[in-house]
C-alpha cells in the first residue's frame, strides 16, 4: 500500500499535463501511486498519460469512454486508489519540489489526521508566484491534531479539494464523493472539514495553481455556473443529516452568500441575460438557508447580503456602478495628488539648490530602500567620529527606522526633507544612487562606494548596456571608493568619467577587523541561529535572470540537523522551519550576516571579499556561475574556495568539512593579498580624514594582510558597528576642497 494516491484528472490540458505529471514523479518522496484519468479528452492527454504509464510502474492510466466532468473523473480515480492518503491535483497545476516529503513528515508528526490542509501559490503567466494571502491560517503552533471548532478560520481558505490530503479510510467511511457539475469541490471539501475527527495544517506551499488565460471552467461564461445552487443544497443536506453539526449553519450561510455574490459579480461567469434568473434563485436560496447568528460585519459584506436578499438586478447594477465610480474617482484623485506633489517637490528641490549648502552629509544604500549598513553605514559612523561638526542623515523607509542610529537624522526618500537634504547637503554618499538621477551642484561632493567586489560585468561591460544612463551616472560622481586594483579597473572601464578614484578599501570590513567572539555570538542570536549548529550563508548574486538553480530545501535535508542555511533568496513558502532561515528581508546589515555565518555559499556574490576578510570558507555553486557567465559575463577573478558542480558534491563539501583545509586557506590568503590589501579596520577613518578633513599626509598606514588580527571563528554572534567611544577622537575639520571646485 503506497503512502499517497495522487489523482490527476485530465481534460484538454495537453499543454500542461507533462509538467503536472513530472512534478509528481520527480518528488523526492517516492512512496506514491499516480492515478491519471483521461476524461475523454479530445486532445493528446490520453497519449501523454499512456507514455508516462509505460515508463513508470507507479503510474496507473484510467481512460473514460466519454467526458464525464471533473467530479466523476476524480471519483474514478478514487475507486482505483490504494494509498493511505488521497491527494488531488488538476492537470494544469504542479506540485512544488519535495512537497510530498513535507506532507508525509507533517502527517507523521501529527498522528495521521483525517485531513491535512496545506498552502498553495498562484502561478502567473510570467512565471511569478503569489502565495495565498490567508497563509496565516495554516500556522503550525498549538495542539495537533484538532477539530474544526478549534480553528474555524480554516473555512475562510479557498474551498478547493487540491490544497488538502485526505485519509482514504476517512473518505470511504464518510462516503465522500464528487457530484457532477461545476463547483464540485464545494460538497466534498466542506463536509470533509466538518466531519473530520482530526485536522492538521502544514505552513508550506505544496502546489502551484496555474492562472490560465483560456480554458479554465470557472472563467468560461455559461449556464453551468447555476450548478452552485445544487452544490450548496448538498452541503446543507449533509448538515441536516448530522444534528451535531447544526452550529455550522450560520458560518456556512455566510460563506454561501459570499460565493453566490462572487459568481454574480464576476464578469467572466454568467452569460449575458442570465443575471436576473441567477439573482432570483439566489434570493430563494438565501431565504431558505438563512440562519440566525452573526450579522454582516463590514459594509461590503452588508452590501452583498442586501443584493442577494433583494434579488434585484437594478440594485446590484446601481451598487456596482457606485463601487466602480468611487474606485475610479479615488484612483484619479490619487494620481492627480501624486502628480501635483511631484511637481511641487521638484520646484522645492530647484529652489533649495539656489541656496547655500549646509554642513550635512546624506547617506543611503540600495537607492534609499536598504537598511543602515554596508559601506555607506560604516562611513556614516566614521563621519560622526572624525567630522563631528558635519551633521549626518540616512535615507531609508519608515519600516527601517530602527536600523538607523538614534544620533543620525533619518529621512524618508521622496519626502520634502529628503529633497531639501539632497539639494543642500555638502556630502552625498551612496552605493547605488539616490533613486532619481541627481547631478551634484557647486559646493557638493558625491562619493560613490561599491557593493563589495564586482564579479559580474557591469556598466559599459554589461551585455546591452544603457550607454546614456551609464554615462550620466558616472558623470555625477566626484569620488569613487575602490577596494582594490580590480575594482578600480572595473569602474574606470565600465563607468568612464571625470571622477577621482580613492583606492582606500571597503569601509564595511572595518567591523570584521574589530569584531570579537561576543560580536559573533550576538550576530547569531540576532538571526535566531541555534547554538552549536554550522551556519551556511547562501547568497547568490543579484540577478534578473536566470534564477538561482540551487534547491535550498534539498540541500538542508542532505546536510542534516547539524546545519542551518541562511538564504538571501526569498522564501517561496517551502523552506523547512528551523533548517532554513530567510534573511532576504532582514534589516540586519550584511556585516551581521557574514559574522554569523561559518561558510559562504554563492555563485559570484560581492560578499566573497567580505568572507575573505573574515578568512572563513567559501564554496562556489558551479552551475549558477556558468549560467551567469553565459548570460551576464563574469570578470576573471579566482574563487577563494572550492567549487561544487552538483548537489551531492556540494553537500559532501559542507558536511565533511572539505570546504576548508590548508590548500583552501592558502587560496584565501592569496585572495586577500590581491583583493583586500587595504581592509585593515581603518578604511572609513582614512576616507573621512582625506575627503572631509582634507588630510593628504599622516593618514594611518595600511596594515599588511598577513599581519592583521584574525577574526574569531563563528562560535557561535552581532556584528556590531562600534560607536564613537570605540574610535579615536576627532581631528581638524579642514576641508578637502572638491566642494569649491564646482
Amino acid at each position: 500500500m503506497p503512502r499517497f494516491s495522487v489523482i490527476v484528472p485530465a481534460y484538454q490540458v495537453q499543454a500542461y499535463l507533462h509538467s503536472c505529471l513530472e512534478s509528481v514523479l520527480g518528488q523526492s518522496y517516492a512512496d506514491l501511486e499516480l492515478i491519471a484519468v483521461d476524461d475523454g479528452s479530445p486532445d493528446r492527454c490520453g497519449a501523454v498519460i499512456d507514455e508516462f504509464a509505460a515508463r513508470d510502474p507507479r503510474v496507473r492510466a484510467v481512460h473514460l469512454g466519454r467526458n464525464t466532468g471533473l467530479g466523476p473523473a476524480r471519483n474514478a480515480g478514487v475507486r482505483q486508489a490504494t494509498g493511505d492518503y488521497l491527494i488531488f491535483l488538476d492537470g494544469d497545476d504542479v506540485l512544488t519540489p519535495h512537497a510530498l516529503r513535507a506532507i508525509a513528515e507533517r502527517l507523521e508528526r501529527t498522528g495521521d489526521p483525517d485531513v491535512l490542509v496545506y498552502d498553495y501559490a498562484r502561478l502567473h503567466l510570467d512565471g511569478t508566484t503569489v502565495r495565498n494571502r490567508l497563509a496565516a491560517e495554516l500556522r503550525e503552533d498549538g495542539p495537533v491534531p484538532f477539530r474544526l471548532d478549534d480553528r474555524p478560520g480554516l473555512l475562510d481558505l479557498l474551498m478547493v479539494v487540491w490544497n488538502k490530503a485526505y485519509r482514504r479510510s476517512f473518505v470511504e467511511r464518510e462516503g465522500l464523493r464528487f457530484p457532477q457539475g461545476c463547483y464540485e469541490d464545494t460538497p466534498f471539501t466542506y463536509p470533509a472539514l466538518l466531519a473530520a475527527g482530526s485536522l492538521a495544517t502544514l505552513d508550506r506551499v505544496c502546489l502551484h495553481y496555474r492562472q490560465r488565460r483560456l480554458g479554465n471552467i470557472l472563467g468560461t461564461p455559461g449556464l453551468q455556473h447555476f450548478d452552485v445552487f445544487a452544490q450548496y443544497d448538498r452541503v446543507f443536506a449533509f448538515l441536516d443529516a448530522r444534528p451535531g453539526l447544526a452550529h455550522w449553519r450560520g458560518p456556512l450561510f455566510h460563506r454561501m452568500t459570499d460565493h453566490l455574490f462572487t459568481v454574480l459579480n464576476r464578469g467572466d461567469r454568467l452569460p449575458r441575460g442570465a443575471h436576473q434568473e441567477f439573482l432570483r434563485r439566489a434570493r430563494a436560496q438565501y431565504l431558505r438557508r438563512r440562519a440566525p447568528g452573526r450579522r454582516p460585519a463590514t459594509w461590503r459584506e452588508r452590501a452583498r447580503h442586501l443584493v442577494i436578499r433583494s434579488g434585484s438586478t437594478r440594485l446590484w447594477r446601481a451598487l456596482r456602478l457606485v463601487h466602480v465610480s468611487s474606485r475610479l474617482a479615488a484612483r484619479l484623485a490619487r494620481a492627480a495628488a501624486r502628480t501635483a506633489r511631484a511637481l511641487l517637490l521638484r520646484l522645492h528641490f530647484a529652489t533649495q539648490r539656489l541656496l547655500p549648502t549646509r554642513d550635512l552629509a546624506l547617506f543611503t544604500a540600495g537607492g534609499g530602500t536598504a537598511a543602515y549598513g554596508g559601506d555607506p553605514g560604516a562611513l556614516e559612523t566614521a563621519f560622526r567620529v572624525w567630522a563631528p561638526r558635519t551633521r549626518t542623515a540616512w535615507a531609508a523607509p519608515r519600516a527601517l527606522a530602527d536600523t538607523v542610529p538614534p544620533e543620525t537624522l533619518r529621512l524618508t526618500p521622496g519626502s520634502r526633507a529628503w529633497w531639501t537634504a539632497l539639494a543642500r547637503a555638502r556630502y552625498l554618499v551612496t552605493d547605488t544612487g539616490f533613486g532619481p538621477p541627481v547631478r551634484p551642484r557647486r559646493g557638493q561632493v558625491l562619493l560613490r562606494t561599491c557593493d563589495g567586489l564586482p564579479l559580474t560585468r557591469t556598466g559599459l561591460d554589461a551585455a546591452r548596456p544603457d550607454v546614456p544612463a551609464v554615462l550620466a551616472d558616472a558623470d555625477s560622481w566626484d569620488l569613487c571608493l575602490s577596494g582594490d586594483a580590480h575594482t578600480t579597473a572595473v569602474h574606470e572601464r565600465g563607468f568612464p568619467g571625470r571622477y577621482t578614484t580613492l583606492e582606500f578599501g571597503r569601509p564595511r570590513t572595518d567591523a570584521y577587523q574589530r569584531a570579537t567572539a561576543e560580536d559573533v555570538a550576538r550576530a547569531r542570536a540576532l538571526l535566531g541561529l541555534p547554538h552549536g549548529r554550522t551556519a551556511v550563508l547562501y547568497a547568490p548574486a543579484r540577478r534578473s535572470a536566470p534564477a538561482p538553480s540551487l534547491d535550498v530545501e534539498e540541500l538542508a535535508r542532505r546536510l542534516g540537523e547539524g546545519f542551518v542555511l541562511l538564504t538571501t533568496v526569498p522564501d517561496p513558502g517551502t523552506y523547512p522551519a528551523g533548517r532554513v532561515i530567510d534573511v532576504s528581508a532582514t534589516a540586519a546589515p550584511q556585516t551581521v550576516l557574514c559574522l554569523a555565518a561559518d561558510v559562504l555559499l554563492t555563485d559570484c556574490s560581492p560578499l566573497i571579499a567580505d568572507f575573505a576578510a573574515l578568512d572563513r570558507p567559501v564554496v562556489a555553486w558551479g552551475p549558477d556561475r556558468a549560467a551567469l557567465d553565459a548570460v551576464h559575463g563574469l570578470y576573471p577573478v579566482e574563487v577563494p574556495g572550492a567549487v561544487a558542480e552538483d548537489e551531492p558534491a556540494l553537500a559532501r563539501l559542507l558536511a565533511t568539512g572539505a570546504c576548508d583545509g590548508p590548500a583552501l586557506a592558502g587560496l584565501r590568503a592569496a585572495f586577500r593579498e590581491r583583493h583586500c590589501p587595504h581592509d585593515d579596520g581603518r578604511v572609513a577613518e582614512r576616507v573621512v580624514r582625506r575627503v572631509v578633513l582634507g588630510e593628504r599626509s599622516g593618514l594611518p598606514a595600511v596594515t599588511p594582510p598577513a599581519d592583521r588580527r584574525p577574526v574569531p571563528a563563528a562560535a557561535p554572534v552581532t556584528a556590531h558597528v562600534p560607536g564613537p567611544a570605540a574610535l579615536p577622537a576627532a581631528r581638524s575639520t579642514a576641508g578637502y576642497g572638491l566642494a569649491e571646485q564646482r
